[in-house]
Formats: C-alpha cells, sequence, structure tokens
C-alpha cells in the first residue's frame, strides 16, 4: 500500500510542475520573442513481480525444486524528465522602429535547428536570442533592453552611427559609413541550448552554413509563440489530472487509517 502512497504523490508532484511552467508561458504571452517550454513526463523504471516458491518431486529423497511464477510488471510514479523551449516561429507585429528587428527562419536542415541573434553579455561571453527589441546605446552601439551588446559576424560590437541605418533582409547593416553583417548564429539542435534570463540563451553555435536561408525584418518584432488557448486547456488537464491523484491519496490515507484503528481490534 505504501507503494501507492509514493505513485499518487508523485503524479501531484510531476503535475505541479507542469502547471508551473505552462503559468509561467501565460506570464510571457506578450514577451518579445519568448519561446514556450514544454515538459515531458517520464515513468519511474518499471518492476517485474514474480510468485517465488518450490516444488516437490516426487522421488525417493523429496526432492523440492525452486520455482517462480511472472506475475506482471507494475509502475513506481512518474516525474518530469526535463522542460525544453519550442522554437517554432511566432508571428510577426510591425512596430516601424528603426531597431526592431525580427528574424525569420527559412529552410533548416535539422530538424531541430534554430537561428539566433548573436549578443555578448555583461562577462563578455556570447548568449543567443531570438528578441530583436534592441536600442542605439549613447555610444552609437546597438544593444539589447538589458545593455548587452548585439554582435555582428565578426564578433564585434555593431557600430550603428546613429540611428540613420538601414538593415536589408540578409541582415546587412547599412550606415553613412559603411556596412557591417549581423551576427546571425545556427544552432543545429537547440534542445541543447540552456535557457537563462532576460531572453538569451546559452550554448554553442555555429556560423550559418550553407543550405540554411532566413530573412531580416527591420520595422518587426516576433512575438511569443506561445498558444494561449492551448495552454489553457493544458493548464485544465494538468489541474484534472492533479486532483485524480489526490483522491487516490486520500482513498490510500483512508484505508490506512482503517487498517490501523479497526483491523485487528479486540471486541
Amino acid at each position: 500500500m505504501l507503494r501507492g502512497f509514493y505513485t499518487a504523490a508523485s503524479g501531484m508532484m510531476s503535475q505541479q510542475r507542469v502547471q508551473e511552467a505552462l503559468a509561467n508561458n501565460i506570464a510571457n504571452i506578450n514577451t518579445i520573442g519568448y519561446k514556450a517550454d514544454q515538459t515531458t513526463l517520464r515513468a519511474f523504471p518499471e518492476l517485474l513481480l514474480q510468485q517465488m516458491g518450490s516444488k516437490e518431486i516426487p522421488t525417493k529423497h523429496r526432492l523440492n525444486l525452486p520455482n517462480s511464477n511472472p506475475i506482471g510488471s507494475i509502475n513506481t510514479g512518474v516525474y518530469v524528465q526535463e522542460t525544453v523551449p519550442n522554437f517554432s516561429q511566432g508571428d510577426l507585429n510591425e512596430t516601424g522602429k528603426v531597431e526592431d528587428v525580427a528574424l525569420l527562419q527559412g529552410q533548416l536542415p535539422d530538424e531541430n535547428g534554430a537561428l539566433f541573434f548573436t549578443v555578448q553579455n555583461e562577462d563578455g561571453e556570447l548568449r543567443y536570442t531570438r528578441n530583436g527589441n534592441f536600442n542605439v546605446d549613447g555610444n552609437g552601439f546597438l544593444v539589447t533592453n538589458q545593455g548587452y551588446y548585439v554582435l555582428d559576424d565578426a564578433g564585434n560590437p555593431i557600430q550603428t552611427d546613429g540611428l540613420e541605418f538601414t538593415i536589408t533582409p540578409d541582415g546587412l547593416i547599412q550606415t553613412a559609413n559603411g556596412t557591417t553583417q549581423m551576427g546571425i548564429s545556427y544552432v543545429p539542435n537547440a534542445d541543447d541550448l540552456t535557457k537563462e534570463g532576460n531572453d538569451l540563451f546559452n550554448g554553442e553555435a555555429m556560423a550559418v552554413p550553407a543550405g540554411v536561408t532566413y530573412r531580416v525584418q527591420q520595422g518587426f518584432l516576433e512575438k511569443s509563440n506561445v498558444d494561449a488557448l492551448q495552454t489553457m486547456t493544458d493548464m485544465m488537464n494538468a489541474y484534472r489530472l492533479f486532483e485524480t491523484n489526490q483522491r487516490v491519496l486520500r482513498a490510500y490515507d483512508e484505508s490506512m487509517g482503517k487498517a490501523v484503528s479497526e483491523i485487528g481490534r479486540i471486541g
């Protein structure tokens, strides 16, 4: 019976974590470039039950041979294995601002591949983002809302020489003093990236290889890819599953109470 306690409790804990991930998605539904988190559930290893016994052989010395009869398997619960972002393309929102940039993915050779803007955090480390809500700082550099430098294809901060610049569909920034190629990075398996705060991802990326197509859209922003209706439906399902496990746990608790207080009582 105690195994039933653990199984029901693990179900409640896993659905609580699913609910937390879905609630975070809803909270970021208006966050530019946000990628919705997806949770994957996995069952604990199954146990194979067998009935152990022995069989008497009708011989002179009454030989007993051990034998076992398979009963079946039993599951020991479920847990949230991992939470991975969904890197599907979000819808575009036209803003008209020169600094706003949207990155549209085209043909990708890898099923889980994704493209990102390359930025540099406060520690000088490379990070990747889909949030193109950029600004121009007092020194003329293109930066994120957190003040992180947006990098070019050579890994250097992009100097815009003010707000008079245009960005071509292939990511070429044109200013009065010349042109600079935006640093667009490609990740063959975006599931390997680690999600950080401020819409940043950490991991290994490469230059855009041949065969990968994309388009940079100036004056647009990529909206969050959270599906509000689907997320609300998933939240209701998670809540119902949590309640189901809760009722199972309560039933086990009542059975245990009866076993302690009633069974074996001397009349």
